[in-house]
């Protein structure tokens, strides 16, 4: 009889620090508003992250290779346009469904996901993005408890 081994899912999990982010910026903004204050070197990605054929989300990300630490800001919020076809005054007219990367995280615009397990940084960090213009408010998010934490795992 063959010997069955299983490996965990928690052996392939990668962990990582997760930062909620409140902000009116577009993406490419606060891309650059974090390049500026933060003094990082965040640069779009070429290809979004593709949840599925139609749902996009666009990122930036910097390696950090002098602390080797890998950082990535995303986009919560994801739109797509659907042209409605009726009958009438607003015949022809686009709507828009938004799609979230993390659903049960709605109001949140924007993630940034640390690969680093030492979380004596993240006080300093959040304390250097709350200080930043045109962000409202940002904290911490217990990875462990997300439903759909597979979404940040890219």
């Amino acid at each position: 009889m063959a010997t069955t081994h299983k490996i965990s899912e928690d052996f392939f999990e990668d962990s990582f620090l997760l930062i909620a982010l409140h902000s009116n910026l577009e993406d490419y903004a606060i891309g650059y508003s974090f390049n500026l204050h933060l003094k990082s070197n965040f640069k779009r990605a070429k290809t979004d992250l593709d949840v599925n054929q139609h749902i996009s989300f666009p990122f930036f990300e910097w390696d950090d290779i002098k602390n080797d630490i890998r950082w990535t800001l995303i986009s919560n919020h994801s739109k797509l346009e659907e042209l409605e076809k009726q009958d009438g005054l607003f015949s022809n007219e686009s709507s828009y469904t938004t799609h979230y990367l993390i659903p049960e995280h709605k109001e949140v615009d924007y993630f940034l996901k640390i690969e680093q397990e030492d979380e004596k940084e993240l006080e300093s960090i959040l304390k250097q993005i709350v200080n930043m213009p045109n962000v409202v408010t940002a904290y911490s998010i217990d990875v462990e408890n997300l439903k759909s934490k597979n979404n940040l795992i890219f």
